[in-house]
């Protein structure tokens, strides 16, 4: 996977409005230039098991750690929503209808700023069939939230996956 380094992002003001646009490039140069993100988290459909993705080792941040099932950048005149579309097909090969809100919160590391809005689709994983793209994911299944937890804070997952996994679950153990 090549990444455009010179693909445009929405630049954000603190109330999440856009106020311009920054290259991938600057966005991830320790500028924390405020740009927008999708996650979509893929529970099963009895809240026990949620599928993560192995981030491709091609990727610029956090290669081969374990990750958000679908996660991407909002390109600059995108839509949230469509966006999250765009990711869910491109990464794992999947329509998304109607995916529930979860939370929005600013996510800030050593080198980007990010507004990160996170949905959740519930599926059959007996039934559900993904296409992971090669270029995006090294591999991707379903782990039992008891396999979640002991694994948090060894360094196996992304620090955006684990911090908003504790943000997330009590919000879907509601609904």
């Amino acid at each position: 996977m090549k990444l455009d380094r010179k693909e445009l992002f929405p630049v954000l003001d603190e109330n999440g409005n856009v106020t311009g646009s920054a290259t991938r490039a600057q966005c991830h140069s320790g500028s924390m230039i405020l740009h927008p993100v999708v996650h979509l988290h893929v529970f099963s459909l009895d809240r026990s098991a949620l599928y993560l993705q192995r981030r491709s080792m091609l990727k610029d941040i956090q290669p081969g750690k374990w990750d958000t099932a679908v996660g991407g950048h909002v390109d600059y005149g995108e839509t949230v929503e469509a966006a999250l579309c765009r990711e869910a097909r491109e990464e794992l090969g999947i329509e998304v209808e109607a995916p529930t809100p979860l939370l929005t919160y600013i996510f800030q590391s050593a080198i980007e700023r990010e507004q990160v809005n996170s949905f959740a689709i519930f599926v059959n994983p007996a039934t559900t069939h993904f296409i992971p793209a090669p270029d995006e994911v090294d591999e991707g299944r379903f782990w039992t939230i008891d396999d979640i937890e002991p694994s948090i804070g060894t360094g196996i997952f992304t620090p955006n996956f684990e911090q908003e996994y504790r943000r997330i679950l009590p919000i879907i153990n509601k609904l």
